[in-house]
């Protein structure tokens, strides 16, 4: 009897293996009108260390947008670090937000340097200049939600990004609910198992895809479904507790939901797994 799983396994790398489709225009795509939003609606902000970032991470706003109202920023906190590659990495972007529906902002003229916590805690002058434009951003749109990466999330700009979005919180004093992430170093304990169906985890995908000159050199938007996947067989257990049952969702990106109290970040206890039909407002509870 040969092996009934082979089938799947070259199915899976069937698609690995196949380049899909990039978009260096929307032209042609179904690009989603912006929905109108009353000026009062809530603002959910990401703070994306890349342009790329925001579609990996952006299940959470994503459905807070088309679910429960909200506005969704996107804040490029750089815009790479390649100088030459910066005015079509901005473009890429563009694309994407549009895409998404999004709102999308950058934080200086051409993106902050130097992102990171040697930053921080060898040049003081220079990390206040850049904690200065986070906490501008924060003043105009008065978030209700932030989503930024976790304190640990190994690359340098993900973590200069996670104390850089603190920093500028607290200088501000402003209250709100966090979404931290994780992609290239999971957290510790997380807490929110964020699922999105077909149609919202394709879009997300889509966005990816046009971020052309990265996907071209290693296809991750492919990858991304993959992903998803294993997020919802660990977080199953590290979002839904241990021995809790599995989801019979097929995707899902993985959080930490906390406050941040004007000073510093409270854990809150609670843990969420929101299915795609589920009521995401219930983080924000």
């Amino acid at each position: 009897m040969s092996n009934p799983y082979l089938d799947l396994v070259a199915a899976h790398d069937k698609l690995l293996q196949t380049a899909g489709p990039l978009f260096s225009s929307l032209d042609g795509l179904n690009v989603p009108q912006p929905p109108a939003l009353p000026a009062n609606a809530p603002v959910v902000m990401i703070f994306a260390p890349h342009p790329d970032d925001e579609c990996i991470i952006g299940a959470l706003p994503l459905r807070l947008g088309r679910e429960a109202g909200f506005k969704v920023v996107n804040v490029a906190v750089t815009q790479g670090s390649n100088l030459k590659r910066q005015p079509e990495r901005w473009t890429e972007l563009k694309n994407a937000c549009d895409l998404l529906g999004w709102e999308l902002c950058e934080t200086i003229p051409g993106g902050l340097m130097s992102v990171g916590t040697k930053t921080r805690d060898a040049d003081p002058t220079a990390w206040a200049e850049k904690v200065d434009a986070i906490a501008r951003l924060i003043e105009e749109y008065q978030p209700a939600v932030c989503v930024f990466p976790h304190d640990n999330d190994y690359h340098s700009a993900h973590i200069g990004t996670h104390y850089l979005v603190i920093d500028a919180l607290a200088k501000v004093g402003h209250r709100c609910v966090l979404g931290l992430s994780e992609f290239w170093r999971q957290m510790d304990t997380p807490n929110a198992l964020i699922a999105t169906g077909n149609a919202d985890t394709a879009d997300l995908i889509a966005a990816l895809a046009c971020h052309v000159g990265e996907v071209e050199r290693n296809p991750y938007h492919l990858r991304l479904p993959g992903w998803m996947a294993d997020n919802v067989r660990r977080g199953a257990e590290v979002c839904g507790g241990q021995g809790a049952a599995a989801p019979t969702f097929s995707f899902g990106t993985i959080y930490k939901v906390a406050q941040f109290d004007g000073r510093a970040i409270v854990e809150t206890g609670q843990k969420y797994t929101i299915a795609a039909d589920g009521d995401i407002k219930a983080v924000l509870a």
